[in-house]
């Protein structure tokens, strides 16, 4: 009987073993993959890394234990993009996120399989990145940054606190998005009286010396467009704006943070945030094309008023009274 008990209980030992060695294995990592058009101590890129890693920890998804996260820098130039996405892709990733229009062209140009997601980007349709917003299709969805139409409220904006503007330089990308926000300008300019000149953003010593020309005549402004390349040379465009007594108007709230005018734009760390619920569902088995692109749906004004004095203008009351955000 003893016997016959031990060889029973071994058995049952037995059958239990298996069961406890799947309790203990490790969960499964899933990888996930960044293309950010920022330098890595840029202040911008780590308020969006830490935006996306916290809203990955509110679902569950904590870096080296269930997730790995790797980053790749593409610092606004275009080879980098390129070079990164291809770096990225070859790590396997269960979906990557691009953070700018050049780097989810890239991905798409590498990859027709591996789930995309982005934020930052401009038109997405006009741009060729996605079907529609509703059925994007494909292996791609993500946030748009700016409606179409958009870029016009800047121009609006910038008559309405430099009234004797009758001039304005557009610094805008060359790519799909930068046209799309110079065409939205243009639409409405005429009807404002207000001369436009584009400016193409590339090297910092071109766009020195473009707007140094152009402000050598007066009742002159600018509008920044968004993009990765006005982000990168933002400290550069606000010194010039402030050197050549230029009011400005930038697409978010970081330009004027940095000492810029005046910004009206989508809250792009609520953008951060919202792009990790498709990040999980993603990696919880949907698909990138059953998933809606959306639009920005926190729009913030921020006013530098320091800057205005040394401007010398008057920010008129009725702007004053929508700021979201005043910096004095």
């Amino acid at each position: 009987m003893r016997r016959r008990a031990f060889i029973t209980l071994l058995g049952g030992a037995a059958a239990a073993w298996p069961l406890a060695a799947r309790a203990q294995q490790p969960e499964k990592v899933r990888r996930v993959g960044v293309l950010m058009p920022f330098a890595p101590d840029d202040p911008e890129a780590r308020l969006r890394v830490a935006a996306l890693e916290q809203g990955l920890r509110d679902l569950g998804w904590v870096d080296s234990r269930n997730l790995r996260i790797d980053y790749r820098w593409a610092v606004g130039d275009p080879g980098r993009f390129r070079r990164y996405a291809e770096e990225l892709l070859a790590l396997a990733p269960d979906v990557v996120l691009a953070f700018a229009g050049p780097g989810l062209g890239a991905l798409q140009q590498a990859t027709r399989t591996v789930p995309i997601v982005f934020m930052g980007v401009g038109d997405p349709v006009g741009a060729g990145y996605v079907d529609s917003l509703a059925r994007p299709g494909g292996n791609t969805t993500g946030f748009a940054v700016f409606e179409f139409g958009f870029s016009a409220k800047w121009l609006e904006l910038l008559k309405e606190i430099a009234p004797r503007v009758i001039r304005a330089a557009v610094i805008r990308a060359a790519d799909a998005a930068g046209i799309s926000q110079l065409a939205a300008i243009q639409s409405v300019a005429p009807s404002m009286g207000v001369e436009l000149i584009p400016i193409g953003v590339s090297e910092a010593s071109e766009i020195e010396r473009v707007v140094a020309k152009f402000a050598q005549a007066l009742n002159g402004g600018l509008i920044v467009t968004g993009g990765p390349l006005t982000a990168v040379h933002r400290d550069l465009i606000i010194m010039l704006s402030a050197r050549h007594r230029l009011p400005a108007v930038y697409p978010y709230r970081y330009f004027v943070a940095r000492g810029g005018l005046i910004s009206y734009g989508p809250d792009v760390v609520d953008q951060v945030r919202r792009a990790t619920g498709y990040v999980d569902r993603i990696l919880k088995g949907e698909k990138p094309a059953d998933l809606p692109v959306q639009t920005p749906t926190k729009y913030e004004t921020v006013i530098n008023l320091k800057t205005a004095k040394a401007l010398g203008l008057e920010i008129p009351s009725s702007v004053l009274a929508r700021a979201d955000e005043v910096i004095e």
